[in-house]
């Protein structure tokens, strides 16, 4: 039996496009049924520059999004709200009032994925719930616990995790090799480490891509 193809996913949890990527993945996976897949997720911070405390989301974003940009963020937040009920997601970008520094949220998934892929994937959900549907802020150490216990993860344990620096520079460096690679922004898929397919595409063609990795001649 042929072993799992394997899938760096580098997203961050601020990026409503990496929601709506995942979900496209899952859906992807039904059009290939037969084909084992191992999905990493990985760091990227999108905007490492924001305080440990986070920022006001409506000034952060009118800070990012002026003049004609303004246009653009609103095209865009047009066709996520149009397209996100299709892959069952709900986005609530009125509800978001503070956009946090995404450190901790990557040390989370981090520790989730050290236990298993599920808890992982689990982890994921809850944070992108967490953010555009319920308006919660996901730098809040309160907020990363209970994400955790829903996902199955020890909530003590958490706590006294996210009160250190615990991973902090191991997962900026994790961040900063994939930069490095080229990904520049997200989500990426990574396939075996041979190829990637940058941003959050259509199921078909995730699925194409995955038919193509599980026919690398280097798993043979």
């Amino acid at each position: 039996m042929s072993a799992p193809v394997r899938i760096d996913l580098v997203a961050d949890f601020v990026c409503p496009w990496c929601w709506l990527g995942w979900r496209n993945w899952l859906a992807a996976k039904k059009l290939a049924p037969d084909i084992k897949t191992e999905v990493t997720w990985r760091p990227y911070e999108l905007d490492p520059s924001i305080p440990d405390e986070g920022a006001p989301y409506r000034d952060y974003m009118k800070g990012k999004f002026s003049g004609e940009n303004a246009e653009r963020w609103k095209a865009m937040r047009t066709h996520l709200e149009a397209a996100g009920p299709g892959a069952g997601i709900d986005f609530r970008f009125d509800a978001i009032i503070h956009r946090p520094n995404t450190i901790n949220a990557h040390r989370l998934i981090r520790w989730a994925r050290g236990q298993s892929a599920k808890k992982a994937d689990a982890v994921a959900e809850g944070l992108f719930a967490a953010f555009f549907r319920d308006g919660k802020d996901i730098g809040d150490s309160g907020v990363l616990t209970d994400i955790a216990v829903e996902a199955g993860l020890e909530g003590a344990i958490i706590t006294d995790l996210l009160s250190t620096d615990r991973d902090k520079e191991d997962v900026r460096q994790e961040g900063d090799f994939f930069r490095q690679l080229g990904v520049t922004g997200v989500p990426s898929f990574i396939f075996e480490g041979q190829f990637a397919v940058p941003g959050a595409v259509e199921p078909a063609v995730l699925a194409d891509a995955l038919q193509r990795a599980a026919s690398l001649p280097e798993r043979d």
